[in-house]
């Protein structure tokens, strides 16, 4: 074998290997931002469900309360009722 083939072969395996290496730093850097996108998403997790916690506890708290009939909507019966009055 002459030595321009054994220059291309070791230049096609000198590539091979610089791309193995940027592949590898490629792969590290997505899984760096992988973890820090699923930090991330359970935050957002946690805060949504302290938030439903709260409503839940509100809603309780609501239901839990004794209802007086004055503080609660009551429609005007007059404005719910046809006028009886007649004209002539």
């Amino acid at each position: 074998m002459s030595t321009e083939l054994f220059d291309q072969l070791e230049q096609k395996v000198s590539n091979a290997l610089d791309t193995i290496e940027m592949l590898r730093m490629e792969v590290e850097e997505l899984r760096e931002e992988n973890q820090r996108l699923l930090n991330e998403r359970q935050q957002g997790e946690s805060r949504l469900n302290d938030i439903l916690a709260r409503f839940n506890q509100i809603e309780q708290q609501n239901s839990n309360a004794p209802q007086d009939p004055a503080q609660g909507f009551q429609p005007n019966q007059e404005a719910t009722q046809p006028s009886e009055q007649q004209h002539y």
